[in-house]
């Protein structure tokens, strides 16, 4: 009980409350109570936050080890309730995945164990959505991962289940959301645009009730490659390719947007495989995903170049032997844990996850190269094991096609990587492949001719060697469709120079242009890069806006939830 001066005090204060203040006081007064979340994640008190035409609702789902995420989400829950929107908890250890064909605004709160693992009571739900082919078109989602960032996989489940979701077709609607240990007030900034962005969804959707409805499969186009080309010199150690589809189809995307591709096993594989299990190569097997003859299930329908463990622990029951918790190609297991016969190996077969799409970041424009026409940019991806070098398999499949052979491929919606509006400045941080979006960009602006100033940072390793799209950028430079082009080859100096070395270098004016409006984009690898970049970015913000390092924060945040900074990573 109160004291009575405390409660004279508070009477005092709260005699003359609207009704909406008096509720936000006792949901305030309720948080600090039940102590699941600090005052820090209550939203600043907003006197119209009960919509009319507010979601009526959303499922708000947890994976969690230690307890935070539930509890975290348990409060997300409670707030947004006081809006008046109805919030589903769900628990991934108990929530039926095949259940998210009825759901319409889907959100996580998901944590990272250990070396990037989801969490053991929600790895069932993380498996399943990895291992099966769900249509997902109609679902709009998004994630707050939770994680440590003193651990290299910082992230990284929340990381894999929103790109999970993506490719299998659902719609992000807020951009994913990553928060460290102390992770309260982010996460209160996140439910706020949960509520602000389902709510002009539904209003979206309400107004377009009367509208025809279309097939929610993935169009399927056909295509001949038109041109493939190595953008790198005959003296790089890198393959870069661009790469021209032509197809009948007429085609439609926003620049950003992205080409599935799924990728074929190699055939000398498949032939390896045949041989050591002794099975005939066209008979015919039905599986869960589809029914061919053993060579085109193993070349074009099921993954066999690297298991999951839940498929490598599966493929052990099957066959008897004992293997450790490992990730194999399906011919590494073969040779080192052979199967009995061919019949031992058809129930394998049933066990295989069916491939997985890789996409591609769409390098052209619509306005500029037309709608029959679609470029992509592909790095040949090389790696080692056990000193024997092997191609990543989508990459080694695209950059061994040549110019007339036949590809399939689906387009992929640009999601929350759009182009600002045709006033508007961006600026435009790419290495490597992460130009492929920017050349769509600058493309689609200087076809259009849009009026915002455009400025990108670019680097890789050697400029003799390794800057793609050279002459086309410098034309650009000479024409006014870029205004300043920032490069960063790491190999030509003695001290490695990347790209954030010169965000630095450039930092007033960087800063300048976000003053005045201008939007932020970063595509490439996620890490190192993309994290470098961000700190950069947090510095700049910092120093030149006099600011403390949570305004900073809380600068960039605003910035992200706006619109106004966008990150295509892989």
């Amino acid at each position: 009980m109160l004291s009575e001066t405390k409660l004279n005090i508070l009477k005092q204060i709260s005699g003359d409350f609207s009704r909406d203040e008096a509720i936000w006081a006792s949901g305030y007064l309720a948080g600090l109570a039940g102590g699941s979340l600090s005052a820090a994640i209550l939203p600043p008190l907003q006197t119209e936050t009960t919509a009319s035409n507010a979601v009526k609702k959303i499922t708000l789902a947890y994976g969690t080890e230690t307890g935070n995420s539930k509890k975290l989400a348990t409060g997300l829950a409670t707030i947004i309730k006081k809006k008046g929107v109805q919030v589903k908890l769900a628990d991934l250890s108990q929530y039926k995945p095949k259940d998210l064909a009825k759901e319409e605004f889907f959100f996580v709160v998901i944590s990272t164990q250990g070396e990037g693992e989801p969490p053991a009571l929600a790895k069932k739900f993380y498996d399943y959505i990895h291992e099966n082919e769900i249509n997902l078109t109609h679902l709009k989602f998004g994630i707050l991962a939770l994680g440590d960032s003193s651990y290299p996989q910082f992230c990284k489940t929340g990381e894999d289940v929103d790109s999970r979701f993506e490719i299998l077709g659902a719609q992000r609607i807020i951009p994913l959301k990553k928060c460290d240990i102390d992770y309260e007030q982010e996460a209160g900034h996140w439910i706020e645009h949960v509520f602000e962005t389902v709510n002009k969804t539904s209003e979206t959707s309400s107004k377009n009730i009367s509208a025809p409805k279309v097939s929610s499969g993935r169009k399927k186009f056909q295509g001949k490659v038109s041109s493939i080309i190595n953008l790198n010199d005959i003296t790089s150690d890198k393959e870069t390719y661009h790469i021209e589809i032509e197809t009948e189809d007429i085609l439609a995307y926003q620049p950003g947007a992205a080409l599935g591709i799924l990728p074929y096993n190699s055939k000398q594989i498949v032939e390896e495989i045949i041989a050591l299990t002794g099975i005939h190569s066209q008979k015919r097997i039905e599986t869960p995903k589809v029914t061919d003859t053993v060579e085109q299930l193993l070349q074009r329908h099921l993954n066999i170049s690297y298991l999951l463990k839940s498929v490598v622990a599966q493929y052990a029951k099957i066959t008897g032997h004992i293997i450790p918790e490992v990730r194999l190609s399906l011919l590494d297991l073969l040779r080192i844990y052979p199967v009995k016969n061919a019949e031992e190996f058809e129930d394998v077969l049933q066990i295989l996850t069916g491939q997985a799409p890789r996409l591609y970041s769409i390098s052209s424009s619509l306005e500029a190269h037309g709608d029959t026409e679609i470029h992509i940019t592909v790095a040949k991806s090389e790696f080692f094991i056990d000193h024997q070098k092997h191609n990543g398999l989508c990459s080694g499949f695209l950059s061994e096609f040549s110019e007339g052979q036949e590809v399939e491929f689906y387009i992929q919606d640009a999601g929350h990587f759009k182009l600002p509006e045709h006033d508007k400045d961006m600026i435009m941080i790419g290495p490597g492949t992460g130009i492929a979006p920017f050349r769509s960009f600058l493309w689609e602006r200087d076809a259009v001719g849009a009026e915002g100033r455009n400025w990108l940072f670019f680097g890789d390793r050697n400029f003799v060697s390794d800057f793609l799209y050279q002459t086309e950028l410098q034309d650009f430079l000479k024409t006014g469709g870029l205004t300043h082009l920032d490069l960063a080859f790491s190999r030509d100096t003695a001290e490695k120079i990347y790209v954030q070395h010169k965000l630095e270098q450039k930092a007033q004016e960087v800063f300048y242009w976000l003053e005045g409006g201008a939007s932020v984009y970063v595509c490439g690898a996620k890490e190192p890069m993309s994290r470098d970049v961000e700190e950069t970015l947090l510095n700049i913000i910092q120093n030149e806006g006099k600011k403390t390092k949570e305004q900073a924060l809380h600068y960039l945040e605003e910035m992200e939830l706006s619109g106004r900074y966008a990150k295509d990573v892989y």
